[in-house]
């Protein structure tokens, strides 16, 4: 079964070609998450899990939820991450992370995606995403041939900065960086809601018609980037920079 998180659709897209190429189920766990859905769940074929990078592991969010959910059946769970750059020594704590559940860990691979974190970084525009994706295409057909076969991902070899970005950067990045203090909105707003229906963690609340940040954001960046009057702007970063969802995900 895959099991998948996204906030734009890197992550969604990918679980979607890995679900189709297997014929297996596939389930988003936005809904899971974000209403703290624990009940077990059941598998007869591996677990493959697909998720965004941040800061070079995967979302603290999605690993609670691992680790609070049982997934019984098939013990055997693959993970498969995007990114916009690199998921630097991710594999080390997810190797960890397969030891604190009971899993048996059959390797992490990194498939490289449009950059989507436009509070830090510059988003790409659909053409460019689109060739951007494009490029992925071969490697995301790597990692399903790996997957019919049964065979564990290859093992990687992280730089030393590869590893301390995983570890003592990653553990300094939420306390530092993930925060939606810079989040407002603009006169574009028109009430719409949807800032709040996509925020996995109920964030987003509306007062006066108005969004609101409560203090407990992930920057998964859904809020932003799925805005249809592009009216949330995070401090001066993101001004005139392009909303990404991915273009080739159901929801875009």
């Amino acid at each position: 079964m895959i099991l998948y998180f996204s906030g734009t659709g890197n992550s969604e897209y990918v679980a979607h070609r890995i679900a189709n190429a297997l014929c297996d189920q596939e389930m988003n766990l936005f809904e899971k998450i974000k209403d703290h859905d624990y009940t077990e769940l059941k598998s007869q074929s591996p677990w493959i899990i697909v998720a965004p990078t941040y800061a070079w592991q995967i979302p603290h969010i999605l690993e609670e939820w691992l680790i609070h959910t049982k997934l019984s059946g098939n013990k055997d769970i693959y993970f498969v991450m995007t990114c916009g750059d690199g998921i630097g020594n991710a594999e080390k704590y997810l190797i960890h992370l397969c030891s604190t559940i009971g899993m048996n860990d059959r390797g992490c691979y990194e498939v490289v995606m449009p950059e989507n974190y436009i509070v830090m970084f510059k988003t790409p525009t659909r053409q460019e995403a689109i060739s951007m994706i494009e490029k992925a295409e071969p490697v995301i057909d790597q990692a399903i041939e790996y997957l019919r076969a049964h065979k564990d991902f290859p093992k990687c070899q992280p730089s030393i900065v590869e590893r301390l970005s995983s570890g003592l950067v990653n553990h300094l990045f939420y306390p530092l960086f993930v925060h939606d203090k810079k989040f407002y909105v603009t006169d574009a707003c028109i009430s719409c809601g949807l800032c709040e229906k996509v925020c996995p963690l109920q964030n987003i609340k509306f007062v006066n018609g108005k969004p609101i940040w409560n203090h407990n954001c992930t920057h998964c960046m859904a809020c932003i980037s799925r805005c249809p009057k592009e009216a949330i702007e995070y401090g001066k970063h993101s001004r005139g920079l392009p909303r990404y969802t991915c273009p080739k995900s159901s929801k875009s």
